[in-house]
């Protein structure tokens, strides 16, 4: 089954490596970074004298003035757009933060860890051969996809640790979208530590663990960084090695999470997962939840489910999964971490704990008979 849709796509480039040329690029984001930190300290300030915090329109008016005086005139270099958006993404980040979706508000960055900077409807223009205008200076960059010029919404130049440029393009794409056959089957899953995925009818899926296996490479960079002295251009170079292993170890898996999420749309119509609170998991197991990445596979997941014409659903997290019986529906409140096998005094079932939580999942994320007809 195929249908055309109309949606917005990010299309990532990767920009020749031209020191020669690109040193601009890096000399821009570092412009943005003063401009973040200079009005995340005018909302600190704000918010002392006044007890509240400034509006997004009252900040790019207050941008609009600073250009006009002598200390800031080399502000007016950089795109007016960028700058506005620069406003935009603290006042973004401050109503997450008043909504409660984040712990802390906006803070300040050093340019090391500023990353970016978007332009909207001016300062970038596509040429032939792989080629952008952005400001008066040509750039290149590797086209792996093609888009249409003629729809695009915005374009941002993004830096990542390692040093590298990309470019990051917004645009509308009207293509096919394709719905895989439906076989009617549904799980429900339960996440786990040993075994990544259970699934209500005894599938297993296993993590590789990524950060694990290359932890010996990662201990190599992490000792050679430590030992080279601060400032210097050796320090310099193991730190930009380091961020190279962490990168890798990162598109590993992500590769394996969007592979992972097709197999299992090709395989079940709908599928419940339970909602996990990760802040409190890695206060408890650390490292090895962050390698195990539940959030990012989810969205993932949900992502192609979309795409494909399949369902994703969680249930509420305070549902005792694997406490309950799958059987009998009889909770057992003492149940231990470090017990793996499910033991029901009611009835005597014994079954494997995930297993069992992952058909209580299967179960409660069912909707009923009578609501189905």
């Amino acid at each position: 089954m195929y249908i055309y849709i109309m949606e917005y796509l990010t299309y990532k480039y990767k920009m020749y490596s031209l020191c020669d040329r690109n040193k601009y690029l890096h000399y821009e984001i570092d412009a943005f970074a003063e401009v973040y930190n200079h009005f995340i300290a005018l909302h600190k300030r704000y918010y002392r004298r006044f007890g509240k915090y400034p509006s997004k329109f009252t900040m790019i008016n207050h941008l609009a003035k600073l250009k006009r005086t002598t200390r800031f005139a080399h502000w007016r270099l950089l795109p007016s757009q960028a700058l506005q958006n620069v406003v935009e993404r603290i006042d973004f980040g401050y109503q997450k933060f008043f909504a409660r979706d984040n712990k802390r508000p906006p803070t300040f960055r050093s340019r090391f860890r500023y990353q970016s900077y978007t332009l909207k409807q001016a300062g970038y223009k596509f040429l032939e051969r792989n080629k952008v205008r952005i400001g008066k200076r040509i750039f290149r960059y590797h086209k792996s996809r093609k888009f249409d010029v003629e729809r695009i919404k915005m374009v941002t130049i993004k830096r990542d640790r390692v040093g590298d440029l990309w470019l990051c393009v917004v645009a509308k794409a009207e293509g096919i979208k394709s719905f895989m056959i439906k076989n009617g089957k549904t799980a429900g899953f339960d996440f786990g530590l040993q075994t990544y995925l259970t699934a209500s009818d005894s599938t297993r899926t296993q993590s590789p663990l990524f950060f694990n296996r290359n932890s010996r490479k990662v201990k190599k960079a992490n000792r050679n960084l430590s030992r080279k002295k601060k400032g210097s251009n050796n320090r310099h170079r193991a730190r930009v090695n380091h961020a190279r292993v962490h990168r890798r170890v990162a598109n590993q898996r992500r590769d394996y999470h969007w592979q992972l999420a097709y197999q299992l749309c090709k395989e079940y119509d709908v599928m419940f997962f339970e909602t996990l609170n990760i802040d409190a998991m890695k206060a408890l197991w650390g490292r090895k939840i962050s390698d195990l990445g539940f959030s990012d596979f989810l969205n993932i997941l949900k992502y192609v489910a979309k795409k494909t014409g399949k369902v994703v659903k969680q249930i509420d997290q305070w549902l005792p999964s694997s406490k309950t019986c799958s059987a009998c529906g009889t909770v057992k409140e003492d149940l231990e971490l470090r017990e793996r096998t499910f033991h029901c005094c009611a009835c005597g079932l014994e079954i494997d704990r995930d297993l069992n939580a992952a058909i209580n999942i299967h179960r409660w994320g069912r909707p009923p008979m009578a609501e189905v007809a």
